[in-house]
């Protein structure tokens, strides 16, 4: 039966999510929809359970995004309304028959549903027509536009008779949107929640681990961990659990490679997990040697990511453009990777010949909330996508602003493919030393990435695992305890 406190958990010992968490969402909203279309009501509709294929059988049901940011619904097959008049919120909840009791448990009565969100009405789904005829508005708000990072469309609320409506489907999504990328301070303690957990559970990892362990049990005591300790039942993302040679391959523990290698001494992990609570993501990669202890040339590597994941958080703060943070991590990886013998030449020359692409392809971070790459990267008005490489894997190019919360999380690469065709390249094989990157061919990958919030002067580190070498040595031989990370 739902929770009637006015407060989302999975229990006492998780983090209690407060109904002004989306009170609070929702009035931001309305302060600036009452500029732009007064007499108009907000139409969205929340995600609907999917079959597995032609089968009776769900996946387990996750929220649509921008209906959880306004409503915090945990049931499938809602709708939710905003007036902009009056600031009331309506919402809608599926009618079911009486057998659905014998099947999926007891029928919750509307009163419960409005106690549960504390919302000012709530209604069956199939009255929806009806209420918005009473209310009269001009207009329907509903949401449509491109994410920028999958290149999907938002769904557009719909449902029988909206056609009887006047329907506006372009003012609602660059304003909410954009609203997204500034958490609340309410959004930003369920992500310091979340992140927390997803940070102990990543330092359980880092001691469970060892020779002889395929990387998907590695992923499934991070899981195991971040459920029963945390009441995360979702991650926010496949985990990458890749292990030496499979370190370099940016998005593995897909179908394709799915975290099925055994872990071997003298190689690195990088684990790339993140939990998700109520919606909220966390996104945590830590780099560390399955045996405890870093060999020299994995010790060069891991120190030049370490460096440029620092230099990233020390200049970070409000009124910062992200692609200068990016080129900064560029800069200082170069520079370490000149100084252990794997480059040659003016680091500055290197960056516009863009070496720093054949080692990290991808962007520096990305937004960080209700999903892992979080929306507003790229909307009307703001900074466009780069084009130069690297750059151009950029999630934004947005200045930073007080309370966004971000990723940061360089990395340096030995990806076959690039390496080859970077030698070949006369431009970029003068830079490169070709005896010494042989030895690192089937190295894999280190990858630091850390949640941070932007605040007034600065950058807020959220995510708590060992960091330096000598940290990841101590905390894997047992050395140091929770309370250090705490």
């Amino acid at each position: 039966m739902p929770d009637t406190t006015g407060k989302l958990s999975m229990g006492p010992h998780t983090y209690e999510i407060s109904n002004i968490l989306y009170q609070t969402n929702r009035k931001r909203l309305l302060e600036k929809l009452r500029k732009v279309s007064e007499d108009s009501v907000v139409v969205l509709q929340g995600g609907c359970e999917l079959p597995l294929y032609d089968s009776d059988i769900n996946y387990i049901f996750i929220q649509e995004s921008y209906f959880c940011w306004c409503f915090g619904v945990t049931e499938a097959g809602c709708y939710g309304i905003i007036d902009i008049v009056t600031g009331n919120a309506h919402l809608f909840f599926p009618r079911y028959p009486q057998e659905y009791a014998v099947w999926m448990g007891p029928l919750t009565p509307l009163e419960t549903f409005k106690k549960k969100y504390n919302v000012e009405y709530v209604h069956y789904v199939d009255q929806i027509q009806t209420v918005l005829q009473k209310l009269n508005r001009k207009k329907l708000l509903t949401l449509t536009g491109r994410n920028s990072d999958s290149g999907l469309d938002a769904k557009e609320a719909t449902f029988e008779g909206i056609d009887k409506f006047n329907v506006d489907n372009k003012t609602l999504f660059p304003i909410i949107a954009n609203l997204r990328v500034i958490k609340t301070e309410h959004e930003i303690e369920v992500i310091k929640y979340v992140v927390g957990v997803s940070s102990a559970a990543h330092r359980h990892v880092m001691r469970i681990a060892k020779d002889g362990l395929f990387e998907y049990q590695c992923e499934s005591e991070f899981l195991h961990y971040c459920y029963k300790n945390g009441g995360c039942r979702h991650a926010a993302y496949t985990c990458i659990c890749g292990s030496g040679i499979n370190g370099a391959v940016l998005h593995y523990g897909h179908a394709g490679c799915p975290n099925d290698y055994k872990l071997k001494n003298g190689t690195l992990c990088l684990f790339d997990m993140g939990a998700d609570y109520f919606g909220y993501a966390a996104d945590v990669t830590v780099t560390f040697p399955v045996n405890g202890k870093f060999t020299p040339q994995q010790k060069i590597v891991y120190e030049a990511v370490l460096k440029a994941n620092e230099a990233v958080i020390k200049a970070g703060k409000p009124g910062v453009p992200w692609p200068e943070l990016h080129i900064l991590a560029n800069k200082i990886l170069l520079e370490e990777l000149k100084k252990g013998g794997l480059l040659k030449g003016s680091v500055d020359e290197m960056l516009e010949a863009d070496i720093a692409a054949v080692f990290q392809p991808h962007g520096l971070g990305h937004f960080l909330g209700l999903d892992t790459h979080d929306v507003g990267g790229y909307l009307d008005g703001y900074p466009s996508r780069p084009i130069r490489p690297g750059l151009k894997s950029l999630r934004t190019a947005r200045v930073l602003e007080k309370n966004m919360v971000v990723t940061v999380e360089p990395g340096c690469y030995f990806i076959d493919c690039l390496l080859d065709e970077a030698l070949a390249d006369p431009k970029k094989s003068k830079f490169l030393v070709p005896e010494v990157l042989k030895t690192y061919r089937g190295f894999g990958g280190v990858r630091i990435e850390d949640d941070v919030l932007v605040t007034e002067d600065g950058i807020e580190c959220l995510s708590k695992v060992p960091r330096t070498v000598q940290e990841i040595e101590d905390w894997i031989a047992g050395k140091d305890d929770d309370e250090k990370y705490a």
